[in-house]
């Protein structure tokens, strides 16, 4: 299957006479005038709204911006037909039905649902897709669009390991887990770096669904759910019915209550651990943090050489001996 070729790199501004072009773009699909129009809030179809996260705190930021300074971004679809299909800009559209505006800016990715779709995943640096979001959007090429593996690679000039690993990780979701993580009601960050770990143990993705719909949306922090995760999934079969039923209060006030992992151990071992704690929290705010699309002022790339310099120069020693600290332990 041949892909329409899309726009790398949309850069909107506002010609002379109001007029809006697209400048900076390769292989432009659109390069009329009139790329940016108004069109009623009414006609968007928005059929692809669950491949978006939804983010509860961002959206009402957004919310009183677009208040203040009105839309200042269009929103992006395909036009097949008659029907204009949304792409991006769900957070702007929910934001402009709150303040019952009528017309928003919009601008026409092309005429094809798919080449759409490759286009928004392309550049998706600036359009600040997360990679659940990759993910789903990936997963609706293969199985909606019957695209290949090797197709959306090619596509998206990636590895086909870099399609895969997307596929894998939206297919290894139960619809509900994937309905949770999507409407906001779970952290993603829990999910990826606290839960499926977890996928592998016995039960797998029953019981990590399980898991997920007992405490989305309780308000918890990923501390508090990382706790209740270790003691469901580790811990006696009557705390994990107690976790199951909803009931969450009490066994996260008793693993809370459980002694502090020092204890036992002396003042050198103590701050150790704490040593050792750090480095994981941080490594996985890291791995989390580092496609942030916001993170890209020349200041910012300037100091991470720096950093990232000197990190890489010390790591084969530093993994060497976390492997000796682990084997260490290991026979103790």
């Amino acid at each position: 299957m041949a892909l329409a070729r899309v726009p790398t790199q949309p850069n909107y501004s506002q010609g002379r006479g109001g007029a809006h072009t697209v400048q900076g773009m390769e292989n432009t699909l659109v390069d009329s005038p009139q790329a940016v129009r108004e069109v009623e809030l009414s006609t968007l179809d928005l059929r692809y709204e669950h491949c978006r996260l939804k983010l509860a705190a961002r959206e009402e930021r957004l919310l009183g911006s677009i208040a203040e300074r009105g839309i200042e971004e269009p929103l992006e679809g395909v036009e097949v037909g008659a029907k204009r299909i949304l792409l991006n800009g769900f957070k702007r559209y929910r934001c402009a039905r709150k303040l019952r505006i009528d017309a928003v800016p919009y601008a026409s990715l092309g005429e094809d649902e798919a080449a759409g779709i490759i286009g928004l995943l392309r550049i998706a640096n600036d359009k600040a897709l997360s990679l659940l979001e990759q993910a789903a959007f990936i997963d609706e090429l293969k199985h909606a669009r019957n695209l290949s593996v090797a197709q959306i690679a090619a596509e998206l000039s990636r590895s086909k390991g870099w399609v895969g690993m997307r596929l894998g990780l939206i297919g290894e979701m139960t619809a509900a887990v994937r309905q949770k993580l999507f409407a906001g009601a779970f952290p993603v960050y829990a999910y990826m770096y606290t839960l499926r770990p977890f996928m592998r143990m016995n039960g797998g993705a029953p019981e990590v669904e399980q898991f997920v719909l007992a405490v989305s949306g309780q308000g918890l922090s990923v501390r508090d759910i990382e706790q209740l995760a270790h003691g469901y999934f580790r811990g006696p079969k009557s705390l994990r019915q107690e976790i199951a039923r909803g009931n969450l209060a009490l066994p996260l006030a008793r693993m809370q209550r459980v002694a502090p992992r020092g204890t036992g151990c002396n003042e050198q071992e103590t701050a150790m651990l704490h040593d050792l704690e750090s480095v994981q929290e941080a490594m996985g705010r890291t791995v989390s943090r580092a496609e942030d699309p916001q993170l890209g002022s020349g200041a910012f790339h300037a100091q991470v050489q720096l950093l990232t310099a000197g990190i890489l120069s010390r790591l084969p020693v530093f993994e060497q001996t976390v492997r000796k600290l682990h084997d260490r332990g290991g026979k103790s």
